[in-house]
């Protein structure tokens, strides 16, 4: 519990810094801009294993940007507590993200700093939270950057990334990028497989013509379990291609062979397969749909000493005369352990509609179905079976401030 404590007034100090934090920016590309929303949502949920429940959940998000040109910086922040109601307790409590960004930019160099941290009472689903129901948007090009391809519930869990990339331009047609970074998955409560994860990679890009571009990449994965005497590392060699269809419509697809090495092959054999991904966006006036592909190898999501995934996901969001937004959000997960044993494939889906109603007010209603089925033997607190998330509420969300430099 002090854990918790701890973690719980870390994340708000963050925030109240970074709201408050002025970069000073060589130059400035205009004023910087500060967003907040309130939101309070009721819930019922339909679960065909616990039973029936109602929840209600208070949040808030803060969003600032300083429209840096030089040394541009955002931090995004999502938090809130669900409290049941009726019906069963799981899946409650205290939920937060906080991600923070920190460019520093050259004619020719590119630097960035990045720090993504959640705390929730479950596996992230939709939304920036992670969260179903809350009333935040959905159907963003937002994926949430976790390993936890396997679903989870009634479970706290810490799931922190810190990343650092270095970019330099050789010319108008060549770049090259190297970076780092380092996952560390946690379960404060003791049920789930504590992983940390220490990742680099490398990129030489090359933009032969204004809509099409190709790389090679080089990426670097090390998987480590506190507690356990298991180590295995991955090294993937990819090749990609980027093309630029026209204002609305690109596509990327990068793909290679992925190396597994390990000191224990009994726990985790030596083997070859691939990493690949795709994707292909199209953008709107007022939005954005999209959809993408990944395969390749985790630490096994918390349940597994590593796995081989697949993951798809399709996104859409738009909005309608200003005042009204449709999002959806759907993915489909496959997740395999390395010593074959047992497969596990989660599915989601979620569909909102948000309706501005005066200056300040919204009102909006969400639909989310969660399902996972399983062949392998699991924590406890693995989701199985079907859900379904139905929520109704208000919000409060000015549409900006912006803040003057002096």
């Amino acid at each position: 519990m002090k854990t918790i404590y701890k973690l719980v007034a870390l994340l708000l100090f963050t925030v109240a810094a970074a709201a408050h934090a002025q970069v000073a920016p060589a130059a400035t590309m205009g004023p910087a801009g500060l967003r907040y929303t309130f939101r309070y949502s009721e819930t019922a949920e339909f679960y065909d294993v616990t039973g029936n429940r109602q929840t209600i959940s208070p949040s808030a998000s803060v969003e600032y940007v300083n429209n840096a040109e030089r040394r541009p910086f955002s931090m995004k922040y999502s938090g809130g507590y669900t409290w049941n109601v009726v019906g069963p307790s799981y899946a409650t409590g205290l939920f937060q993200r906080l991600a923070l960004s920190q460019s520093l930019l050259w004619r020719k160099w590119d630097v960035n700093f990045s720090d993504n941290v959640g705390y929730l009472p479950e596996s992230p689903i939709t939304g920036f939270s992670g969260i179903a129901g809350t009333g935040e948007p959905i159907g963003e090009p937002n994926p949430i950057p976790s390993g936890q391809s396997i679903l989870e519930e009634n479970t706290h869990v810490v799931n922190n990334l810190a990343n650092g990339t270095l970019t330099h331009q050789f010319n108008r047609a060549t770049s090259f990028s190297a970076g780092g970074s380092s996952d560390l998955l946690r379960f404060p409560e003791g049920i789930g497989l504590d992983t940390d994860t220490v990742m680099a990679n490398g990129e030489l890009a090359w933009q032969f013509n204004a809509r099409n571009r190709i790389s090679g990449n080089y990426r670097f994965s090390q998987f480590t379990y506190p507690g356990y005497d298991v180590t295995f590392s991955t090294n993937a060699t990819t090749f990609g291609y980027f093309r630029q269809w026209n204002r609305r419509i690109n596509t990327n697809v990068e793909a290679g062979p992925e190396f597994i090495g390990s000191a224990d092959t009994a726990a985790v054999p030596n083997s070859t397969r691939l990493s690949a991904n795709a994707a292909v966006t199209y953008r709107y006036q007022f939005g954005e749909t999209g959809l993408n592909y990944t395969h390749g190898t985790n630490g096994g999501a918390g349940y597994l000493l590593g796995a081989e995934f697949d993951t798809a996901r399709a996104y859409y969001s738009r909005d309608f005369e200003r005042n009204l937004t449709v999002g959806f959000d759907a993915a489909y997960t496959r997740t395999s352990g390395l010593i074959n044993n047992g497969i596990t494939d989660a599915r989601f889906a979620g569909v909102q509609v948000t309706r501005r109603v005066g200056q300040y007010l919204t009102v909006f209603g969400n639909y989310t179905a969660i399902d996972q089925t399983t062949s392998s033997v699991l924590y406890s607190s693995a989701l199985t079976g079907l859900e379904q998330v139905v929520s109704f509420g208000i919000g409060y969300s000015p549409r900006g401030t912006r803040i003057i430099r002096h």
